[in-house]
């Protein structure tokens, strides 16, 4: 299985230094959250290793591949995919139909294959079609399948978005903020999705978050940022009793 590696990477914005080399590893298997306050970082990096922004200096790797050396487009063949902390999903499709949209994007295309449907393209549908019924059951969505998109409730469609990203079959999952907006019930629900995931279907987590209940609940390893650049890392009881963590993220005097 491979490993996100990320290098004293610095990202900057005009004058503006949104990271300053910043550093840290994420093994298979593991839930690894990034923490702090607004402003901090947390996106930029995910932005980074999904190479919507560009890199001042600094590597990022995600095993055998340069992901510096990638296109955005060519991101999600490598292993990847991500959700996003404002949903972008088709609103006028349905659950199924954003689903499927998962799966088309780690398959190959022929124009004359796809016009003749030859028995290659059929054994591809069928494929994605299994895909999104396994992802569908494990999120507990199947009476969802045929709504509007636009027609669900907001912790519904953050669900779904969920959803769309493992239809990409990933070896390594990107979630932005996947607890906004969602009520108690709904976080709770999200954590067991979390350990689903990383135990039963063997995908690798980082994730930005800001409830410390899901952090707590589902991260292995945890870094805080704050103003660009690493306070601390390590599990969330050592991240949470660091002194510089508690002044920069918790507003105390360290």
């Amino acid at each position: 299985m491979s490993t996100l590696s990320v290098r004293n990477i610095s990202v900057a914005f005009g004058g503006n230094k949104a990271l300053s080399d910043v550093s840290f590893d994420v093994g298979p298997g593991q839930i690894f959250a990034i923490i702090g306050p607004n402003g901090a970082g947390k996106s930029t990096i995910f932005n980074a290793v999904s190479r919507i922004y560009d890199v001042a200096t600094g590597s990022i790797s995600f095993g055998s591949h340069d992901i510096l050396a990638l296109a955005p487009h060519q991101v999600v063949a490598t292993g990847i995919a991500r959700t996003f902390q404002n949903i972008e999903l088709f609103d006028n499709a349905t659950v199924l139909q954003n689903l499927l949209v998962g799966c088309h994007s780690r398959m190959s295309r022929n124009m004359l294959a796809d016009f003749l449907f030859l028995p290659s393209v059929r054994r591809g549908e069928l494929a994605a079609r299994h895909r999104v019924e396994e992802i569908l059951d494990l999120l507990d969505l199947q009476h969802l399948r045929g709504e509007r998109v636009a027609d669900l409730p907001y912790g519904a469609r953050k669900n779904v978005e969920l959803a769309r990203a493992l239809c990409a079959d990933p070896k390594l999952l990107l979630l932005d903020e996947p607890a906004s907006g969602l009520n108690p019930e709904e976080t709770t629900d999200m954590a067991f999705w979390l350990k689903d995931i990383k135990e039963e279907l063997g995908v690798t987590i980082l994730m930005v978050e800001h409830d410390m209940n899901l952090v707590g609940r589902t991260a292995d390893r945890v870094l805080a940022l704050a103003n660009g650049r690493v306070v601390a890392e390590g599990t969330i009881a050592e991240v949470q009793a660091n002194p510089d963590v508690q002044a920069a993220y918790l507003g105390v005097t360290a």
